[in-house]
């Protein structure tokens, strides 16, 4: 937080509004059963991603995809490279997503599997088959890690980036990234300016987490392996009174949409929420948020919602 930051300021207000308008979300096939309508939760149009988790079948993404569709929401499916078991299956999902579900973005990601099942090892093999372009596939959403990838050298990471970002310049594709969530405004803040000195030029739409307990959220951090994060949350799950308290991403926001604001250089353009309390309670949060009904809290650096 810096001292520019006026809490009083009711444009400044206005602009964490902006930042979160476009809020994107995301759904697994396995939660999206329980849920009879998603016009119950989301609004129309909101944009949700479809995960595809190791181990996974395919086709309950590609069916919640089209349901999404049809229930008027835009649905963004994933595909993990190192889970496809050939080309032809690759082609074949595309083919569906195209023609039954008018999909023309998608989130391409390696995939967190120790050893490729078919012959796709990374997310750029996939697009060096000319396949997503064949299936009008012209937005394509690619991984970002602020605290490091558990799974890949940094040094890949970074040669990874500049190879999509070569992609994007010489195809008709928009790449952009979308990260994993994070706790600390600060480290998202110097990850985009690093990345920016390396030559990135893809947006970047930020990872934050839900409406949830800390005891979920931690348990989450040290699934998906994201470092920092897991320090923040053990420090407050060290008070075991606060375990089952509700932590809200509301520090990061004033934080984050201050520096979208005030920098011109700043590579955010929006956020991604992972709804790891539950779809409907994060959702109610960011709309409420959306639609103004907060107030800045000066003593917390945050801003306490109403809903």
């Amino acid at each position: 937080m810096t001292q520019s930051t006026d809490y009083n300021n009711n444009v400044f207000k206005s602009n964490i509004q902006k930042f979160l308008s476009d809020f994107t979300t995301e759904v697994t096939p396995l939660s999206a059963a329980k849920i009879s309508n998603f016009n119950t939760i989301l609004r129309e149009e909101t944009k949700v991603y479809v995960t595809f988790l190791p181990g996974s079948d395919y086709e309950d993404t590609l069916r919640t995809s089209k349901r999404l569709r049809e229930e008027g929401f835009i649905p963004v499916p994933h595909i993990a490279a190192r889970s496809l078991p050939s080309k032809f299956f690759l082609e074949e999902s595309l083919k569906y997503l195209k023609n039954e579900v008018n999909v023309d973005e998608l989130l391409l990601i390696g995939g967190a599997v120790e050893q490729p099942i078919g012959c796709f090892e990374s997310s750029m093999q996939v697009m060096e088959t000319g396949l997503l372009d064949k299936y009008d596939i012209r937005k394509i959403g690619v991984a970002g890690h602020p605290e490091g990838s558990p799974d890949i050298p940094d040094t890949e990471v970074t040669s990874a980036l500049k190879w999509k970002n070569a992609f994007s310049e010489r195809t008709e594709a928009e790449l952009y990234i979308i990260t994993q969530f994070c706790f600390d405004a600060k480290s998202i803040i110097e990850w985009d300016q690093s990345i920016q000195r390396e030559g990135n030029k893809l947006p970047v739409r930020i990872g934050l987490p839900g409406i949830a307990s800390i005891k979920t959220l931690l348990n989450y951090a040290i699934a998906c392996g994201v470092g920092p994060s897991i320090k923040f949350l053990k420090r407050q799950s060290k008070n075991v009174s606060k375990l089952m308290m509700t932590n809200a991403p509301d520090k990061q926001i004033v934080a984050l949409a201050e520096y979208w604001t005030v920098n011109p250089t700043c590579g955010l353009t929006g956020v991604h929420m992972y709804p790891l309390g539950g779809i409907k309670k994060s959702s109610d949060w960011i709309y409420a948020a959306i639609d103004g009904n907060f107030s800045m809290d000066k003593n917390n650096n945050g801003f306490l919602v109403n809903y």
